[in-house]
């Protein structure tokens, strides 16, 4: 076998091999993405379009940089509603800093107790923010679901965004 022939053959293989590690990477990004969309911690969108972008590079898929674009300013307005829709929630139903922060701090211990936990944490933490803020438990418990409300409503948001991502992931795959 030719020197060249030797040598195209393991460049082959070498760029065979990394588009199998991104393709790999990719498919961890999109699954981590749906996950992150139900983790605070976790951007699940982003994640989700890095999952998309990295599979465009690869000789799995091709996006149209329309879509790309589209994509990644869905992905940017839903983490930044991400941030705003909870705390319009609280708001909206009469509450203070102290039920959002309340929230969050729900939200945090709540994941220790799965699913259940990361939707009943922030009500529950809202709750007992804005009791400390103001001692009137009705007005607590309407705080607290305005926050329930709008946490509820980011996670959906992230959802839909994250699974539009997955569909296109998985279109341009097959």
């Amino acid at each position: 076998m030719p020197v060249s022939s030797l040598r195209h053959f393991f460049l082959n293989s070498f760029i065979m091999a990394i588009d199998y590690l991104l393709l790999t990477l990719a498919i961890l990004l999109m699954i981590i993405g749906i996950i992150g969309c139900l983790i605070p911690v976790l951007p699940g969108p982003p994640l989700s379009y890095a999952g998309i972008l990295i599979l465009h590079f690869t000789k799995f898929a091709e996006f149209s940089r329309n879509l790309l674009i589209i994509l990644a300013v869905v992905a940017v307005i839903v983490t930044i509603l991400d941030y705003i829709v909870p705390i319009w929630g609280t708001k909206k139903f009469g509450g203070s800093k102290y039920g959002a922060r309340g929230a969050t701090v729900g939200l945090i211990i709540g994941l220790f107790f799965g699913p259940p936990g990361i939707i009943l944490g922030p009500f529950i933490g809202a709750v007992i923010g804005e009791m400390m803020f103001k001692d009137d438990f009705k007005y607590a418990l309407k705080a607290g679901f305005g926050s329930l409300l709008g946490f509820l409503t980011g996670i959906g948001l992230k959802l839909a965004a994250s699974f539009t991502i997955t569909f296109y992931f998985i279109k341009g795959f097959f």
